[in-house]
């Protein structure tokens, strides 16, 4: 006869709050780890608790605090070195127990529940605590000052020597039957004994990351039952078709749970990194990222990466149609339905440990500096990530980082404003497209060549403008950049730019044209009211619209005053003044400009035009000295003056040299009139930038500016280049003036022999030649007719005009690719384990109140959560300043 348990006498046994309370306050409990130091053999009964007790990760990360473990850790550490060897042990015998997994349907789960109220055991429940205690415990054992405690070698990575079985061919006879002839050779000696062989038991620390990996492929646990064969329930399949499957197992929210927590705790042991400052990451590796990226087998390697990168690019399908994800569809959800997405967490888990494989390189696992291409025996995972080619495996990863920017370009280009929420891993979706463009060629030559490809550009500009304003972003909106870099110096980036974007572009962002229109109006937007916090972002971005340039066509009006704008603030004397790294992106300007007078100079009337009518700002560059700009300085800041006092209006003319401020409310005005450009208006008023001085230095291709201008130029360039040089000497300005004068920032102060280190250098001369040619046939067509009739004779005129004879031989195109340097390679790293350590905090907390090393953590009182000061914005200074390791985490307190 059925008969309920006696367990369920106590509140029906259903919740057993009373046993998890007095774990943290009774002496038999949490407290015996840390007040006790009697050695507790591994199998004694104080240690089941750990395994039995919680019923979820919240529940762990809840009762045991970080605070515990450390108390336990300086006060009985031998306590910590057990449960360690104690978890990872039970969860190695668990995995082989025939009793694991437990049966995961509702009627098996009743029985189950039965069973467990009898004593019986749930092995499932048992192995899910197993992973949660240890992620719970080993970030604090991380922390541990030092590269690698002594501690943590000691536990995780000391192998143990153990005496091999002897051989029983070896042994010697029980009985022996003595011979005659063989008297003679008993007096001969005897040989010396053999020493008994010895072997290495695998350490801790490995054992832990094969229960990991079997786990990851455990059917009934992580993967469905049907497909195990015979009693063999580890099967290394990959999850989900795509790269390397055409099958699909299907997907399962309680599988999808527990890879969930599988992945966790790797990614906790990959995260040991991020407890060693930035002057030792390349020079001090972990253990644990080696042991994953080169002792793993080939097998496994595979699997791995192609389950991870399957599960990311098949996020974008709708997979599940249950009830809950049709309500998921329902606009407003996320404000009604609270619950956890099992799919998203999953895609996020597996996006993360995807990328902080990639990014591994440090010690033996850096690239190999023949070609700088990884090994097999560098990392398995940027290796063979590096050797796809297949087609349909390219257009399955195209396809998916594709469908992942159009569900989040959805959410801004609602009709109803935040119906949607933004996808939650985007960020780490754009580090993984960079990291797959930067290893594989052919990849990369994929996207270039794909139809699709302008549209690519048009996310990842529409999310830099997106995120732009948030400073949390800011090292996103690097990425961002530097991807678009990467594109644009491929030799096909330029014949797409003729192509016009397939994607719905917001209203906001949106203008009439080609993609280059977009492109450019787009970088524009991001220039101009960023307000300078994005100046490292700068050399990027006008670093990909120079490599574009000799493939501008039909320019519109609006994106042609753009150009002439951004070179108008560039060229700005207290923003070139203002550090030494800001006249490059004149530079880089000026050679935007040459790209299309060389290429399609008759292809971009509206453009030639503008500078034309600018010609003055390419004139006084031509004699652009230190003492010229301290007085234009000098007077601007003087009629600010006079304006904030009231004492005198500002004279005539002076609009072009307004005080920052005032540009920048000029420019916003301008930009929510015309909303990037909707009318040819542009062209007669064009608004200042406002640009501040950015961080010190930022990864980039170009460092200083090339003395030497374009070769093969003309008679009529170097009459023209001698003339500039000659009336470039003038009165020097005294160092001192100029320090008072609050020029330079960050300590650096502006002389004259660094002025003319970059201005002789600047490729002023092409330029040059097209305005005296043509500027005073423009001016005999304003003299001779009406304004309107004039500029529509004149844009005629343009579009029909050639120079060859005049200009210098055209110069074969010259892209700038990014150029990775230990600096930047640093500041990845940071970037990526900072989005990962903000992903953690909710809703565990994964690395909270943690001694991390690598980044700085700065709490927000007023948007109560925490956020990530970008680890190295300025690289070099953050190297600098992070040698002492002694204050890692900024805490901002209420005064």
């Amino acid at each position: 006869m059925f008969s309920l348990p006696q367990k369920l006498t106590a509140p029906f046994g259903l919740l057993p709050d009373a046993e998890k309370l007095a774990f943290r306050s009774q002496p038999s409990g949490l407290i015996k780890l840390a007040t006790v130091r009697v050695q507790y053999p591994e199998t004694d009964s104080y240690w089941n608790q750990y395994t039995v007790l919680f019923d979820s990760a919240s529940e762990v990360y809840s009762l045991i605090t970080p605070h515990d473990v450390r108390r336990a850790l300086l006060d009985a550490p031998e306590n910590i070195a057990t449960l360690i060897r104690v978890i990872t042990a039970r969860l190695t015998n668990l995995i082989s127990d025939h009793t694991f997994p437990t049966p995961t349907n509702t009627a098996a789960n009743a029985i189950a529940f039965m069973k467990a109220g009898n004593g019986d055991r749930n092995t499932t429940k048992e192995v899910l605590n197993c992973l949660r205690v240890l992620q719970r415990v080993l970030p604090v054992v991380f922390e541990v000052e030092g590269e690698s405690s002594v501690f943590e070698l000691e536990v995780l990575w000391r192998r143990e020597e153990v005496y091999e079985p002897e051989d029983l061919d070896s042994r010697p006879p029980q009985f022996v039957i003595e011979d005659d002839d063989a008297s003679d050779e008993e007096s001969a000696p005897q040989p010396a004994p053999k020493p008994k062989p010895k072997s290495t038991k695998p350490a801790l620390g490995e054992k832990l990351f094969g229960s990991i990996i079997d786990l990851l492929f455990c059917c009934g646990f992580t993967l469905p039952t049907k497909i195990q064969v015979d009693h063999h329930k580890i099967n290394y399949v990959i999850w989900e078709k795509g790269v390397g499957s055409t099958s699909d197992p299907g997907p399962h929210t309680q599988y999808d749970n527990n890879k969930t927590e599988v992945l966790r705790l790797l990614l906790v042991l990959l995260s040991r990194q991020i407890y060693v400052p930035p002057s030792s990451l390349f020079s001090k590796p972990s253990l644990y990222s080696l042991h994953l990226v080169q002792k793993i087998p080939r097998r496994d390697v595979l699997t791995i990466l192609c389950s991870l990168l399957n599960t990311v690019m098949n996020s974008h399908m709708q997979v599940n149609s249950s009830i809950g994800s049709m309500a998921g569809r329902l606009p407003y959800n996320h404000l009604v339905f609270k619950g956890e997405d099992t799919r998203s967490t999953l895609v996020g888990m597996s996006l993360q440990v995807l990328i902080a494989a990639l990014d591994f390189q440090s010690g033996s696992a850096r690239d190999s500096a023949n070609g700088e291409q990884p090994t097999a025996k560098t990392n398995s995972f940027r290796y063979f990530l590096m050797k796809l080619h297949r087609t349909q495996d390219f257009a399955f990863i195209f396809d998916g980082i594709m469908g992942i920017y159009d569900k989040q370009l959805t959410t801004i280009n609602n009709v109803l404003p935040g119906a949607r929420k933004s996808l939650p891993y985007v960020a780490e979706a754009t580090v993984l497209l960079w990291k797959i463009l930067d290893l594989n060629k052919k990849f990369r030559a994929f996207v270039i060549e794909h139809d699709k490809c302008m549209d690519l550009v048009g996310h990842l500009l529409c999310y830099n403008l997106e995120i732009k304003d948030k400073p949390q972003q800011h090292g996103i909106c690097r990425t961002l950049s530097y991807i678009i870099q990467s594109l644009s110096a491929e030799s096909g980036f330029g014949a797409k730019l003729s192509n016009p974007l397939t994607i719905q572009v917001p209203s906001k962002w949106a203008v009439p044209g080609n993609a280059a229109d977009f492109m450019i109006n787009a970088i524009y937007s991001i220039v101009a009211t960023t307000s300078g916090s994005l100046n490292a972002l700068y050399p990027a971005l006008v670093i990909s619209l120079s490599n574009s340039a000799p493939h501008f066509k039909n320019l519109s009006v609006t994106t042609s005053a753009r150009l002439i704008q951004l070179f108008k603030s560039f060229s700005n004397p207290l923003f070139l003044l203002a550090d030494e790294g800001h006249p490059r992106l004149l530079f880089f300007m000026l050679e935007l400009f040459n790209g299309v007078v060389f290429y399609h100079l008759a292809e971009n009337p509206n453009l030639i035009y503008g500078i034309l009518s600018s010609h003055k700002l390419f004139e006084d560059l031509g004699t652009f000295t230190l003492s010229r700009a301290v007085r234009e300085i000098k007077r601007v800041q003087s009629l600010k003056e006079q304006q904030g006092q009231g004492v005198a209006k500002s004279p005539r003319g002076s609009d072009d040299n307004e005080v920052q401020e005032s540009e920048k409310s000029k420019l916003l005005a301008s930009e929510s009139q015309e909303e990037m450009g909707s009318s040819g208006e542009a062209a007669d008023r064009e608004p200042e930038l406002s640009i501040s001085a950015p961080p010190p230095m930022s990864p980039t291709t170009e460092s200083v500016i090339p003395r030497e201008s374009i070769t093969g130029t003309s008679e009529k360039a170097r009459g023209k280049q001698k003339e500039r040089r000659s009336s470039s000497t003038d009165v020097e300005v005294s160092l001192e003036r100029v320090a008072a004068l609050g020029i330079g920032r960050n300590g650096f102060v502006p002389s004259q022999e660094w002025v003319r280190s970059w201005q002789q250098g600047l490729p002023l001369d092409p330029v040059m030649l097209v305005i005296s040619e043509l500027l005073p046939k423009i001016q005999v067509y304003h003299a001779s007719r009406h304004k309107t009739n004039a500029t529509a004779a004149i844009l005629d005129f343009l579009g029909s005009v050639t120079l060859k004879e005049v200009l210098p031989p055209v110069p074969p195109l010259n892209s700038r690719k990014f150029m990775w340097s230990d600096a930047s390679m640093v500041w990845l790293t940071s970037l990526i384990w900072g989005e990962i350590y903000l992903r953690g905090m909710s809703p565990l907390g994964i690395w909270n109140s943690t001694n991390v090393r690598l980044f700085y953590v700065k709490h927000s009182q007023h948007q109560q959560q925490h956020q990530i000061t970008e680890a190295v914005s300025n690289v070099v200074g953050g190297l600098l300043r992070r040698t002492n390791s002694e204050v890692s985490i900024v805490t901002t307190r209420p005064r």
